[in-house]
Parts: C-alpha cells; sequence; structure tokens
C-alpha cells in the first residue's frame, strides 16, 4: 500500500509524537532541530542539513557502506545529485527522549522523489538519531537509517512496509 500522495510538495507532515519528558525545553529544541533537519533534507540544502550535525558524527545511511566513512557534506551532495527537484519527507511516530545534555529520537520515516533516471523513489524507513548538546545546541552526533529484511530466505529488503496507524 503507497502512501496517499508521494509529491515533494506536500511538505513535512510530523505525527504522532510522543515525548519522555526530562527537560520539556530541551525536548522542544530537539523537536525544532529534527524540523529543520527534515525541511534542509527535502530541500536539498547540503549546508543547512549539514549545521545539524556535530563535527564528529557516527552514520549508518541505508546505502552502502556499513558504516559511511566520506565526509558528511560529500555524502549529502552526491545523494542529493541522485534526484530531481525536491523530496517529499514525512516523519511519522516520533519520539524523543532527553535527559542531561544527551538526547535520542526514533521515528518511521517516507521518503519520495523523482530519481535523475525517471525512476520514482518511495520508501518507509526507521531513522534512531543520538544528540549532544554542544556549546548550548543540540547536534546529532549519530543517525542510523534501515528497513526490515524478510528472513524468507529471499533476503529481500522489506520495501513495501508502512508503519501502522498512530492516530
Amino acid at each position: 500500500m503507497k502512501a496517499s500522495s508521494n509529491r515533494a510538495t506536500d511538505g513535512l507532515r510530523i505525527s504522532g509524537m510522543t515525548t519522555t519528558l526530562e527537560s520539556p525545553p530541551d525536548v522542544a529544541a530537539i523537536h525544532a532541530e529534527i524540523d529543520a533537519w527534515a525541511d534542509a533534507i527535502r530541500h536539498k540544502d547540503v549546508n543547512n542539513a549539514l549545521s545539524h550535525f556535530a563535527p564528529q558524527s557516527v552514520r549508518f545511511f541505508m546505502g552502502p557502506p556499513l558504516e559511511t566513512d566520506s565526509p558528511l557534506k560529500d555524502n549529502l551532495e552526491n545523494w542529493f545529485r541522485t534526484f530531481d527537484g525536491e523530496l517529499g519527507y514525512e516523519v511519522r511516530g516520533l519520539t524523543i527522549t532527553a535527559s542531561g545534555d544527551l538526547a535520542y529520537s526514533h521515528s518511521f520515516n517516507h521518503l519520495c522523489g523523482t530519481k535523475t533516471d525517471g525512476q520514482q523513489a518511495d520508501v518507509w524507513f526507521r531513522e534512531t538519531l543520538c544528540f549532544r548538546k554542544i556549546g548550548g545546541q543540540w547536534r546529532i552526533v549519530h543517525a542510523h537509517e534501515s528497513v526490515p529484511f524478510y528472513m524468507d530466505g529471499t533476503q529481500r529488503a522489506a520495501l513495501d512496509l508502512q508503519p501502522p496507524s498512530l492516530g
């Protein structure tokens, strides 16, 4: 079952947010970071996307390798070049937990757009982000994206899944 729309112009939708409130202002600040980072992804704005990451971060993106060691700027520029126009991006079921100078979030994210070869990208994936407060600002220090795979012997990525309805 496909999402009702995959147009990039639909904008960012964040739904079903829950939080563990150790510090409500910190949770709100992290939510704002996620909003702004996702908007940068939608607009393929490399510099804005970079601004939400710590100078040193660990990144497990969906594409190979298992852990990227390439500079984040290069990674983003190369990935964004594979799409024509803006990207559709939805964050669903966002949960944020913050305590002290560390926090994490997890969500189901939907990415869609038109690849430069004309193919339509349309995938739901799981994302966990870890944050550290650096110089008074919350920055992403670890990003982990994944899709499940069918454990039926085929090892096919389960790209046809969608998250449960979150109200």
